[in-house]
């Protein structure tokens, strides 16, 4: 039987990965700054990632979304561009679920082969693909012209007189024009959308700011925002169409949908949706972006969702632990907070939402990653993910456009990334990078593959090592965090180091972990696996572990333990807290 692996993602906007346009300027239509393409991720690239420890890769943005390129010729609409978020759009505000992007696409006439080649590619790798589905908003001239025969478009048979039925596919606000407080342009121009239709971040007027997504029109799935009240018998028309842009997709061979703002989107659907989609593809993930802790159980217990974003929890408080002043023993709230469903929590460092890690917003230097890194990816037995440039230290430095000076790679402009573009080298992936690139690269590369190949991080227990360090005087709990994993043939001890000076501390263990993670005190020869040290050490709950840590540092040292007897508790050895 194949090992359980645990997912690792790397997200990347095709339209910036591909593109080498080398000198891109702020702002700039696809015409100046050109486009990545779906055939530029190739094998060699995919080899790249792969090679990270990575065995997903998410292709954001592929569906075809609002962008202000003119593409009548192929016989798509061009959108208004008063409700375009910047030259390109963004990815989030869908105008056809069942096509692809054209910006994507070498020939726009055969842009949904050209997304059927780049899965197959990533297949071959033994990879998997995950794309958005995006359930609770669409653009707001959304029309489809690709959908199957038979499937007919949002909004059609809508009683537009009506705030709310839940026969509609879209909320009105009846006898207003929409005016939100952006220019919507005059005359033969202007965007002119009457009655109004609420906007997609849970705005219902007419008259939605400059920080609502006023480019997008919120699906009703048939809540009744006025009182709350619930209508899903019968099922909403919205869930039916929802459901077969599912399975087309999955049908195409995608392996993992990520959701964009589920929590925006009644639970009920998605207990009926997920069991719907693997009635006929058991295999397909389901991972969630969701902000709302209180939510994280039914979501996945009732929903039915494979993996959480672990934002507002563990993200938040080591972001907190890099720029503030919050002590690194908060690490351990953050599990607890996700006791029993740690297996289903997907962590990150970054993604298209937050700021880079090495921006100046941030960190404002990538060698300080590492102690987060090894927190993220080895403190449950979830997924985890990795954005585009983050594993060379992509600052985030540009103003592209409608994205400003924010620490975020855009995903509203047509651009390409310096420090992307010299790695991407053309589509081999083998740029020169400098000293510190390739040592961060080096550091992303060990432990993201650690992920998979110790058990005791794939599957193993858990346990805390903080409260029995929190007096240690060779230890400081505000500025290091200790825990240790168990799997069946070794223990592993992970101490990271967030500050920055280098330590000597010493890890008290106490009889208690070796109890819970059934093993014995031994003296042996571990392994430092991150810089392949070797040392004999003692394991013992009579005297601590010393560790030597450099600055922005973690070591991660493995105990070989005694193969369990037959008739021993091998179990427990990999047992999964939850």
């Amino acid at each position: 039987m194949a090992q359980h692996q645990r997912p690792v993602i790397y997200q990347l906007l095709p339209r910036i990965f591909s593109n080498t346009c080398p000198a891109p300027m702020p702002g700039a239509p696809i015409t100046v700054n050109g486009c990545g393409k779906l055939n530029g991720i190739t094998d060699d690239a995919i080899a790249y990632i792969k090679s990270l420890g990575c065995n997903h890769i998410w292709l954001t943005g592929v569906l075809e979304h609002s962008h202000d390129a003119d593409y009548t010729r192929f016989g798509i609409p061009r959108n208004n561009p008063h409700v375009v978020k910047g030259r390109a759009g963004s990815p989030y505000a869908i105008t056809d679920y069942y096509d692809i992007d054209p910006d994507l696409a070498e020939n726009v006439d055969r842009r949904i082969d050209e997304f059927d080649a780049c899965v197959r590619r990533i297949h071959a790798a033994g990879m998997k693909v995950v794309i958005d589905f995006v359930p609770n908003h669409v653009a707001r001239e959304y029309a489809s012209d690709a959908a199957p025969a038979g499937i007919e478009d949002f909004g059609v048979g809508d009683d537009v007189d009506m705030f709310f039925s839940p026969r509609n596919n879209f909320y009105y606000i009846p006898r207003q024009r929409f005016e939100p407080s952006v220019d919507m342009g005059s005359g033969d121009d202007a965007y002119v959308e009457f009655p109004a239709k609420a906007t997609g971040n849970d705005c219902y007027t007419a008259f939605p700011g400059a920080c609502d997504w006023y480019d997008t029109v919120k699906l009703n799935y048939g809540v009744d925002p006025a009182n709350g009240s619930r209508h899903f018998d019968p099922i909403p028309p919205t869930w039916f169409k929802m459901l077969h842009i599912l399975r087309y997709w999955a049908a195409r061979g995608v392996d993992a949908f990520r959701c964009d703002m589920v929590h925006m989107v009644p639970v009920e659907f998605w207990h009926w949706a997920i069991a719907a989609v693997r009635e006929h593809y058991p295999h397909i993930l389901f991972i969630a972006e969701i902000y709302d802790v209180a939510l994280y159980r039914p979501y996945i217990f009732d929903g039915g969702f494979d993996y959480l974003y672990d934002k507002v929890t563990l993200y938040d408080t080591l972001r907190a632990i890099e720029t503030g002043n919050v002590s690194a023993a908060c690490l351990t709230s953050c599990w607890q907070t996700v006791e029993g469903i740690s297996g289903h929590m997907l962590n990150f460092l970054e993604n298209h939402d937050e700021q880079r890690f090495a921006s100046e917003q941030y960190a404002g230097d990538p060698s300080r990653a590492l102690p987060s890194l090894v927190v993220s990816a080895t403190i449950g037995t979830g997924a985890m993910m990795l954005y585009f440039g983050q594993e060379i230290g992509e600052p985030a430095a540009d103003a592209e456009g409608y994205s400003g000076h924010d620490g975020r790679t855009t995903i509203f402009d047509y651009w390409s990334v310096a420090k992307v573009r010299r790695l991407y080298n053309g589509g081999t992936c083998d740029g020169p990078l400098t000293d510190a690139e390739q040592a961060l690269l080096s550091q992303y590369r060990s432990v993201l593959t650690l992920i998979n190949r110790e058990d005791a991080f794939r599957t193993g227990a858990f346990f805390d090592l903080m409260y029995v360090n929190y007096h240690n005087p060779r230890f400081n709990p505000h500025r290091q965090y200790a825990f240790m994993r168990r799997g069946a043939d070794a223990a592993l001890l992970v101490v990271v180091n967030f500050d920055s000076e280098a330590v000597e501390v010493d890890v008290n263990i106490p009889r208690h972990a070796f109890d819970t993670l059934h093993m014995q005190p031994r003296r042996c020869r571990a392994t430092e696996l991150l810089s392949g040290r070797r040392a004999a050490m003692s394991l013992s709950d009579s005297e601590p572990v010393r560790c030597t840590i450099s600055a922005h540092g973690a070591v991660i040292w493995r105990f070989p333990l005694p193969k369990a007897k037959k008739d021993g508790p091998a179990d427990a050895f990999s047992a999964e807290n939850d």
